[in-house]
């Protein structure tokens, strides 16, 4: 078994600033291990599988995130948990990035880097 210890990216924040970008990472890891299956609907995860994606879930999310979901044993539920706390940033966050970009505008700046700096926080 790999190395589960070391966390692979930064935890899911208790307040889900880092969500979106969570989400994808937590997606491509698990399936990098074969384990994408095990938070997908009707799957057939056997309980290894399952325990080896609950931790993984567990040490990448925030310990009050932890504490909330202590009795969640499927991998399954605690993502659609999670989606269930945090999917309405989709919802918050993609109408500022476009109204941020929108309003930008390489005048408001004193310098190209700011611009450039400013450009990607949008973009991210």
């Amino acid at each position: 078994m790999t190395n589960i210890e070391n966390r692979k990216f930064t935890a899911l924040d208790f307040f889900g600033k880092n969500y979106l970008s969570w989400v994808l990472d937590v997606k491509l890891h698990l399936s990098a291990k074969k384990l994408r299956h095990t938070i997908d609907e009707d799957n057939a995860a056997s309980n290894e599988e399952r325990a080896t994606a609950l931790i993984f879930l567990r040490h990448h999310i925030d310990d009050g995130l932890k504490y909330e979901y202590l009795t969640v044993e499927n991998p399954l539920e605690l993502w659609q948990n999670l989606n269930d706390w945090f999917e309405h940033l989709k919802a918050v966050v993609l109408p500022k990035a476009l109204n941020d970009w929108a309003q930008l505008r390489f005048q408001d700046f004193k310098t190209v880097s700011e611009y450039n700096s400013t450009l990607f926080k949008i973009v991210s």
